[in-house]
Formats: C-alpha cells, sequence, structure tokens
C-alpha cells in the first residue's frame, strides 16, 4: 500500500470544488478547482484529488467544509420530516414568532411556511417545568401511540422537542431509545440546541431532522470510498473540524461550514500577519461571504435565518449575499440587479463557452478585460468574450448604453451590495470598517476587492497565496474541535458556585469527548469557557469569556465594559450567566506554505482593460509566480486559477509565501 503522506482540505461550492493538498514532511503545497457536482458530491472530490495527482491510497487525512446540507434546506429538496412536542404545544412551528419578513409588503406572506406541516405535527402527553422537575411523567401508552402514528405517515426523519428539555433530557431520551428500529433518524432537541426558546429550538431540530437523511447517505458514502478512519473529518460552522460520527447525529453543524473554513483561515493569517482588524470577502461563484476578525478572533453567532426560518446554533457570524461570480443580472423596474439566482457550475457564465445564455458578473468581468481569453482556467475554461458580449447586449440596448458601459455598471451595482455586506458586519455592530485591511479572496474576490475598497474607504488590501482555494486550506489549517452550549440562567447575586462547577464540567466532557475518542491525548486539548450574560431585565445575551477557577467580580466587571464597547452605556442591574459555551480545541499544527499551482512561469504581456469612463488602458498581465518588488497598476496578475485586479491608482507588493499586499499608489 502506497505511504499515507498527504493532508487534504476540500470545499465543495454551488460552483466549483476547490481542493488543496499538503505533505508535511515536505510542506509541499498543491491546490486545484473541479466543477461541482450537486448530484454526485463525493465524486466531485475524488475528482479533485485526481487533479492535485494525488491518489486516495496516499491520503492521511481528509477535512471538507460543504454547502450540500444548506443549499438543500434553503431549497427545501427534504425527506418526511415529523415533529414530536410536549402536548398543547405541537404547534409551535405555526405559531413561530409574531412578526413579519417584510413590514410593508402585504402582498407576500408574512412569515415562511413551518418546515414540517401540521399534519406531520404530534403531541405527546408529559410535562416538566422551567427547573426539570416532572410534572406530567412520560406513560409508556403515549410513547406507543407515536410508535404507531409514525409508521402510519411513514416518517424518515423525526425531531423531538419537548418542553424544558433542555433543563432535564430524560423525557427525549426515553422517547429515543423506544424510536430505535422504527424510524430510520431520530434526533433530540437537547442535543441539538439545549437552550430555552422553545421556538428556536424546535426549528433547529427540525431543520436537524431533515438534514440527517442527506447527510448520512452522503457521509457514508465517502466513508466507503475514502477509508481513511478518523482521517476523514468534516468541517464545523463555528471554525472547526470535528469527526464523522459527530456529524452523522448533528449535521446542522455543517450549515455554511465552506465560508466558515474562509474565515477560519483569514484569522490564523491575521493573527500570523499581526492586523488588529481584518474584513474576511470571499467571493465564490454563487455568493459573497464576510465576517468581521478583531484581535486574530472571527465574530461569532447564536443565530441566522435560513429560508426564513430560525437556526439557532453557535457559528462564525458570517453575512452571505448572492453576488458570486456565476450570479445572474437582471433589468427591472428598479434598474440593474445581480443575484440571487446563479448560473451555477453548469452551465455557468456565458463566457465559460458552456451554453450559458444570462448575463453574470464573470460576463462583465470578462467583457471588461479582466480575464485572459487566450488562457484555459485551471486547463479546463476558455474564456469566450464574444458570448458575454452577446448575453450582456440585451441589456445594454434596453439602458440605451454601449456593452462596455453596462459591464462596467453590473461591476458597480455589484459592489454596492459587497459594501452593503461589509456595513452589516462593521457599522452595525460599532465597528469603524475604514479602519480594517481587507482580507480578498475566492475566485472574484481578488478581481473586485480594490473597487470595493475604494468604495468603502478601505486602505489596504491582503490577497493570500491560495486565494482560489482559500476556504478548503482553512478546512485544512483550522484546529480540531468541538463545542457545547447549554443554559443555566444562574443570577451573579447569591451565585450557586457548586451547580455553576458541576455544569461546567458536564458541558466540557461533552465537548471533550469526540476528540479523545479520535486518539487526541487529553494533554493536548485546550478547553475555552464563555459565558452568556445579561441583565436581570434583557431577553439577549453577549459572549464573555472566563477561566477556571472563576473570578465572579472579573466576571461582572468584563460583562459591563463589553456592554459598554457594544452599546454604549452600562447600568448597575443585576447581571445573570444565561448559559455556558465550552469548547475543547487541539490547535492546527499544519503550515501555511507557497501552493504549487501547477502552471509553468509565463512571460508579462498587456491587453487592454476598462477601469473607468475614460476607456480602454494598456494593462501589463503579470504572471503571478514572477511577481517581485512592486507593481504598479494599471495591471492583472494571474495564475491558473486566481485574477487579481490592480487598477490605476493602486500598487502590489509580494511576501516570500506568495501572499500580495495591495495599496493605494503614493501620488
Amino acid at each position: 500500500m502506497t505511504t499515507r503522506l498527504w493532508d487534504i482540505g476540500t470545499d465543495i461550492g454551488g460552483t466549483f470544488t476547490d481542493i488543496i493538498a499538503v505533505r508535511p514532511d515536505t510542506n509541499e503545497t498543491r491546490i486545484a478547482k473541479v466543477p461541482s457536482r450537486p448530484d454526485a458530491p463525493v465524486t466531485a472530490m475524488l475528482e479533485a484529488l485526481a487533479a492535485v495527482g494525488v491518489a486516495p491510497e496516499a491520503v492521511r487525512r481528509f477535512v471538507h467544509g460543504t454547502t450540500r446540507v444548506t443549499n438543500a434546506l434553503v431549497e427545501e429538496r427534504l425527506p418526511r420530516v415529523a415533529l414530536v412536542a410536549t402536548a398543547g404545544f405541537e404547534d409551535v412551528l405555526e405559531i413561530a414568532r409574531y412578526r413579519r419578513e417584510e413590514l410593508y409588503r402585504l402582498d407576500i406572506r408574512p412569515k415562511a411556511l413551518p418546515l414540517v406541516p401540521a399534519s406531520l405535527c404530534f403531541g405527546i402527553r408529559e410535562r416538566l417545568d422551567p427547573t426539570g422537575k416532572v410534572v406530567e411523567a412520560l406513560d409508556k401508552a403515549e410513547v406507543e401511540r407515536l410508535k404507531a402514528w409514525l409508521v402510519a405517515n411513514a416518517v424518515e426523519s423525526v425531531a423531538i422537542c419537548l418542553l424544558h428539555s433542555y433543563a432535564n433530557p430524560a423525557h427525549e431520551k426515553e422517547i429515543a431509545a423506544a424510536l430505535e428500529g422504527v424510524v430510520p433518524h431520530v434526533c433530540v432537541s437537547h442535543e441539538i440546541n439545549p437552550e430555552a426558546r422553545e421556538y428556536e429550538r424546535a426549528s433547529s431540530t427540525a431543520f436537524n431532522a431533515a438534514a440527517m437523511p442527506i447527510a448520512v447517505e452522503y457521509l457514508t458514502e465517502l466513508e466507503r470510498r475514502l477509508p481513511i478512519g478518523a482521517g476523514l473529518q468534516v468541517f464545523h460552522s463555528a471554525g472547526a473540524m470535528v469527526p464523522v460520527p459527530a456529524v452523522k447525529r448533528r449535521p446542522l453543524v455543517m450549515a455554511m461550514s465552506g465560508p466558515a473554513a474562509g474565515v477560519s483561515a483569514s484569522a490564523r493569517m491575521a493573527r500570523t500577519l499581526d492586523r488588529p482588524r481584518v474584513l474576511t470577502f470571499d467571493m465564490g461563484g454563487t455568493t459573497t461571504d464576510v465576517c468581521l476578525i478583531v484581535d486574530g478572533a472571527a465574530e461569532m453567532t447564536d443565530t441566522r435565518m435560513m429560508g426564513g426560518r430560525p437556526l439557532r446554533q453557535p457559528m462564525l457570524a458570517v453575512h452571505s449575499i448572492g453576488a458570486g461570480g456565476g450570479s445572474i443580472v437582471t433589468l427591472g423596474p428598479g434598474g440593474l440587479a445581480v443575484g440571487p439566482k446563479s448560473a451555477g457550475s453548469m452551465p455557468g457564465p456565458a463566457c465559460y463557452g458552456r451554453g450559458g445564455d444570462r448575463p453574470t458578473i464573470t460576463d462583465a468581468n470578462a467583457v471588461l478585460g479582466y480575464l485572459d481569453p487566450e488562457a484555459r482556467l485551471g486547463d479546463t475554461i476558455q474564456i469566450d468574450v464574444e458570448a458575454a458580449r452577446r448575453v450582456i447586449a440585451p441589456i445594454a440596448a434596453e439602458l440605451g448604453f454601449g456593452i462596455t458601459e453596462t459591464a462596467m455598471g453590473i461591476i458597480k451595482v455589484a459592489g454596492a451590495a459587497m459594501a452593503r455586506a461589509l456595513r452589516r458586519v462593521t457599522v452595525e455592530r460599532g465597528v469603524d470598517g475604514r479602519d480594517c485591511t481587507l482580507l480578498a479572496f475566492g475566485g472574484g474576490g481578488p478581481m473586485h476587492a480594490a473597487g470595493l475598497a475604494d468604495m468603502y474607504g478601505l486602505s489596504e488590501i491582503i490577497v493570500p497565496a491560495a486565494s482560489s482555494a482559500f476556504s478548503a486550506l482553512g478546512c485544512l489549517t483550522a484546529d480540531f474541535s468541538f463545542l457545547q452550549q447549554g443554559t443555566v440562567r444562574m443570577p451573579l447575586a447569591n451565585f450557586p458556585h457548586a451547580a455553576f462547577a458541576a455544569r461546567v464540567a458536564e458541558l466540557s466532557g461533552e465537548a471533550t469527548g469526540p476528540l479523545l475518542a479520535n486518539g487526541i491525548a487529553r494533554e493536548e486539548i485546550t478547553v475555552e469557557h464563555v459565558a452568556l450574560m445579561r441583565y436581570s431585565a434583557q431577553s439577549d445575551s453577549i459572549p464573555v469569556p472566563f477561566t477556571l477557577p472563576l473570578d465572579q467580580a472579573r466576571l461582572e466587571a468584563d460583562f459591563h465594559r463589553r456592554h459598554r464597547d457594544l452599546f454604549g452605556y452600562a447600568t448597575d442591574e443585576a447581571c445573570v450567566i444565561e448559559a455556558l459555551r465550552i469548547q475543547a480545541r487541539k490547535p492546527s499544527s499544519v503550515p501555511f506554505s507557497r501552493p504549487d499551482v501547477g502552471r509553468a512561469q509565463g512571460t508579462a504581456r498587456s491587453r487592454l482593460c476598462v477601469f473607468d469612463a475614460s476607456g480602454p488602458v494598456e494593462t501589463a498581465i503579470v504572471p503571478r509566480e514572477t511577481l517581485s518588488g512592486v507593481t504598479f497598476g494599471p495591471a492583472i496578475i494571474e495564475d491558473a486559477w486566481s485574477t487579481v485586479v490592480v487598477p490605476p491608482g493602486w500598487q502590489v507588493r509580494p511576501d516570500d509565501l506568495g501572499n500580495l499586499f495591495m495599496t493605494r499608489s503614493a501620488a
């Protein structure tokens, strides 16, 4: 058998599957892209392995992020799911929250339809109080009635969410044990989201139940075709890798795992380069994802909306918009619009020559001269500029502009949408984004970074060496980690020290368990503690890190300070620890290395490109692998899979690892 030498990171996007391969013994690094296969993602990953010249038998570790689960949930391509709730509360998903998605749009439904229809919601007689005390015991006859109902309704997956089970999961465990062999897939809310907020907990558990059949089938196939045991891992949306068995029980952790991987790599790069505030700008084929990194740590969130429904679990605070390279351009009553619909991997943008007949952002870039019509992207795709011009021409004619002017308008409209996304993660959180460094990656990020920086007022851009496969790199270089969170509701006044210590120990054990089960020594694991705190009259909490043994006075002072930083004030009201978040982590030792893009060094040349209304200008085309010193714009920096646009007024310089640093030129 071939010696297992390679560590692999992959990111399955809506358009391309990215891969990066690293040999730890030599630090050799290879990257590649292959078209994604929505109906056969495992096949796409094996094709990606072949693209970097690595046989499956040579793989030691394989970590991947994917949007497969997210796409299935958003597009509602879901199996038959049932919800089991405490009798009288089985309509929790139907009632939801009393709020409209669009306050002034009466022509659309006020909120999303429930993930589980009323006909598949079952009320079972039992009851706990908020402390977990049994008010009404669970009767075996009730469980038998539930089993018969599930069989009669041919349910494939069931979500169990009982009232106050976060305080006492005994009834949920009893029901789950009884359903073994009755329903293929069962998930319980005390494992998915062991916190108060009944609707959000039920919604998240239903999401997880819906994802289980999809994820288990997909991961089982991956285990069969790539049998490397514990070396096979999945990227977590909270910014770490987790073992496959844990993901099969909680596939919801894969939601947003691809974008989270790019943020994880960005956080590590921010620490390495000593940049205190970084904005990530990940522009792929389908979406653009942005996130704020402060002092080397990415912002976290507990809740995000998916398809108009809440998904509650700790995850990186990535904000996504439907403006990727393949996003389709339309002309409506409000003028030009980009996305959210995408041309995908097939047929893709018109300029890819695969039959695309709708204009996209990539087509606009081709018309403006940013993409090389003579090269083959990744040795597979040759840019067809005339095809791009043909699909933009109808919009240009309707606007009364030239094709080039319309392409420039498309880029500006896309840039405005991206700038709004940056404001969501900076200004709306009390941060002046103009002080940040923009870290641009993904297939389209380096092409649009300078224009976005001009629009937003940023002064520095960093394009990492493996920019086209940076999320795949994030999968590989992230820490091996697992996270648990649970409601405790402990006031700092008359603090229950013994109960607090017991709950911390319980959550720490649950967080470290998957790492120990994968052969990681206990002494290699670090455990991080965060208290989610609020004033007693508030409903929302904010994260405050702490260390053990607990210094209660310091924790309270840190909470007041954090509250003042976020909201501009702090009070002397009583404080409450609403929940605890415990993360067990084994730090990564995988190095950042300059990747081999698999292309021989080219020679410098030039072509006409358009950057503004002044028209085409002769622009230097510089192979990225030959770059040295300072290069002044206008210039296009190219390698096999990425294009970096350096407009007039900007300059770029590389470092020894191949990272590019862009700043405005001196007058």
